[in-house]
């Protein structure tokens, strides 16, 4: 690729410091568009960047808002990006919630006057499980069939969704709900503890978040299965003379992010939501994905970069009201968020080189 005068080199190496830029410069710009986009349609610019980035922090109840959104963007993008960095591309974290949070359901609903303390463990577990039976079946095709786990993972998404409808339509019903796809409400031993005080909705979820966050950041810089991970995303040729197992490499990335993914889940129903319903999630699966890159595949940046994120949903509710612009702006900043990402990391894997000073380089003396 080139333009006129220049051409585009391949990088030999890229430091900690250029992937920061090309997260930051992406920020910065998808920023600056939103603002001038939403502008153009009559919004007051001043309100607009107040809605989106002022606001949900200025209040307890609102940073509590953000920490609920946050929690699941993290837990999934954390998963999501161990997948990544071995270049296996799970896009169906959206599915994988959603069992997460019916595997996590069936314990609450079975039992829905328990008030044991091992309900909520179990449900952790059982959402974990759930997203990592859902992702193990793309694993699964991958590796017998060398089926392509991104088609694989996204029809998988689409399954589930109708499993969820099958279940709150049928088995899983509120009997006293009027018809409505819900199940019952949970008892209180099956929610997470709420850590707010007043109308404050944050809960411990939030901890399971930061605890995969710090085992994410062990696991990358200190276990010897993220290298190999690694080095298979990299150099697939080198992994294989390493002895490095491919398919093993696809099980743990595709079952970790399948975990992870069913953690949030769990996560929704025991949460905010407190029951099981059509409704769990505003495609936090596919945010992540975002979140995941925005960090720099990094678990401190994709920290940092989950929160972000969260603010941008918060930010969009009450932008919609005091500034009246529409309801998918949140949307449409991922969308710019992706798309700026793009432009941006193409000059962290390449530099943008004069052809004259090529050609200089490249003259033999």
């Amino acid at each position: 690729m080139s333009f006129p005068g220049l051409t585009l080199i391949p990088r030999t190496r890229t430091t900690p410091l250029q992937v920061l830029m090309v997260s930051v410069t992406t920020v910065i710009l998808s920023v600056l568009a939103m603002v001038l986009m939403f502008s153009l349609l009559g919004a007051e610019p001043t309100t607009i960047f107040q809605s989106f980035f002022i606001e949900p922090l200025s209040s307890g109840y609102n940073i509590g808002e953000v920490v609920i959104k946050a929690s699941p963007l993290i837990l999934i993008a954390q998963g999501l990006a161990i997948g990544f960095r071995a270049k296996v591309w799970n896009i169906g974290a959206e599915g994988q919630l959603i069992m997460g949070a019916i595997t996590a359901s069936l314990l609450p609903i079975w039992w829905p006057q328990s008030d044991s303390m091992l309900l909520l463990p179990a449900m952790i577990v059982f959402g974990a499980l759930g997203g990592m039976v859902w992702s193990g079946i793309a694993a699964l095709l991958r590796t017998s069939f060398n089926a392509s786990e991104i088609i694989v993972t996204l029809m998988l998404t689409e399954i589930a969704r109708q499993v969820l409808y099958f279940l709150l339509t049928g088995s899983l019903r509120d009997p006293g709900g009027y018809n409505f796809p819900q199940s019952v409400m949970f008892p209180d031993a099956g929610l997470y503890p709420i850590i707010g005080t007043g109308a404050v909705r944050a809960n411990a979820s939030i901890i399971i978040t930061l605890l995969m966050t710090i085992g994410c950041w062990i696991f990358v810089n200190r276990a010897f299965a993220a290298f190999r991970l690694q080095v298979g995303g990299l150099a697939p040729a080198a992994a294989q003379y390493a002895g490095f197992s491919q398919k093993q490499a696809i099980w743990l990335s595709l079952l970790i992010s399948g975990a992870a993914a069913g953690l949030a889940g769990m996560g929704e129903v025991a949460g905010p939501i407190g029951r099981l319903q059509s409704m769990l999630s505003p495609g936090y699966g596919y945010a992540a994905i975002i979140v995941a890159f925005l960090g720099g595949l990094n678990p401190i940046g994709i920290f940092f970069a989950g929160f972000l994120m969260a603010i941008v949903y918060v930010g969009g509710d009450i932008a919609l009201v005091n500034a009246g612009i529409p309801s998918a702006a949140p949307v449409v900043f991922q969308g710019l968020v992706m798309v700026f990402y793009l432009g941006a990391s193409l000059f962290l894997r390449y530099s943008l080189v004069s052809v004259f000073t090529l050609a200089d380089v490249k003259e033999p003396v």
